[in-house]
């Protein structure tokens, strides 16, 4: 009889729990239209910062084969009518925030969003608590996202163009009743209109069920959007390979180490992938990973009447050139 202790099993986190039973839901239960959540195909090629960078940082600036992304601070006017400067949007929430009020404007058809209404319940159903701390964390990412400007430059090494886009051009103000409270937040937001447009023929399908069980990392989110809107656009007979440098430009915020990144990156893409049971990506050892042509999160045919099929206004956005880089 062996000597050895028998160590004790560690009973899965919370978190694996959740992953497990998303997974089997999402492979057994069909998507409809009420499991879509919308993301702009630019931020599923170009992202927000996983941590707060320091508000004292005022702009924050990424670059992804032909396409670069600056995300420039903003401010507010406090109740004293004096402007206060506001720091970067960042982390999971800014980005779970944004893909609700994108898909809120798409199913309403309205450019106008009322977050004080449908926040509580959004939050909710992304599986974060309603407690005080969560809600002063989401209020903050959203007062960021109301005031951040974005610009988009696309350049072939010849010719650039850049488009500067303001998400939300307006919104109301909740002052706070008392110095605990604080935060200076939007009750209601209204899309600036190039963006709105934008957005109608740029949104990116993505299941709201997958979004909740990551919701705890803002690379797996990345890569899951990422992966969302990159694998269903590969031919029939195509295979696309992404090299360890071109995920580490786009993915590697805060890693120096390539060895560091490859070993977080690998982990987190396995937790997406039970997310996204149809993703055909296969890792090429030493070298990357080949993409290859996978069916999207939600399929197509069930989406809004009218989405996706408007004419484009502006040049379709392709950020992640490095997906065919040669091995």
């Amino acid at each position: 009889m062996s000597n050895d202790k028998i160590k004790p099993q560690t009973a899965p986190s919370r978190i694996t729990e959740r992953l497990v039973q998303t997974a089997y839901e999402i492979a057994t239960d069909k998507a409809s239209i009420e499991d879509a959540i919308f993301q702009h195909s630019v931020l599923c090629q170009t992202f927000l910062p996983y941590r707060n960078p320091g508000d004292d940082v005022r702009v924050w600036q990424q670059k992804q084969g032909n396409v670069s992304l600056a995300v420039q601070a903003g401010g507010a006017f406090n109740q004293d009518g004096v402007l206060e400067e506001i720091g970067l949007p960042y982390g999971t929430k800014a980005r779970l925030i944004l893909a609700h009020i994108n898909s809120e404007a798409i199913k309403s058809q309205s450019r106008v969003i009322d977050v004080e209404g449908s926040m509580s319940a959004f939050i909710k159903s992304i599986g974060l608590s309603l407690d005080g701390r969560t809600i002063r964390e989401v209020k903050e990412q959203l007062r960021r996202l109301s005031t951040c400007k974005l610009s988009l430059g696309f350049s072939n090494g010849v010719r650039g163009v850049q488009y500067d886009l303001q998400i939300i051009n307006a919104f109301d103000l909740w002052f706070p009743k008392n110095d605990k409270q604080r935060v200076l937040w939007p009750s209601r937001v209204q899309l600036n209109e190039d963006y709105y447009q934008s957005l109608q023929a740029h949104a990116i399908p993505l299941d709201d069920r997958a979004l909740a069980a990551l919701s705890h990392n803002a690379m797996a989110l990345d890569i899951y959007c990422w992966l969302a809107q990159r694998l269903h656009r590969i031919g029939p007979k195509e295979v696309h390979f992404v090299s360890w440098e071109s995920l580490k430009l786009q993915f590697g915020q805060g890693y120096d180490r390539m060895n560091d990144f490859k070993k977080i990156f690998r982990k987190t893409l396995t937790s997406v992938r039970t997310q996204y049971y149809g993703s055909q990506i296969e890792e090429v050892a030493n070298k990357g990973f080949n993409l290859k042509l996978s069916p999207p999160p939600i399929p197509h045919k069930i989406l809004i009447p009218g989405i996706g099929n408007k004419e484009r206004i502006e040049p379709v956005i392709t950020a992640d050139t490095g997906a065919k880089d040669k091995q």
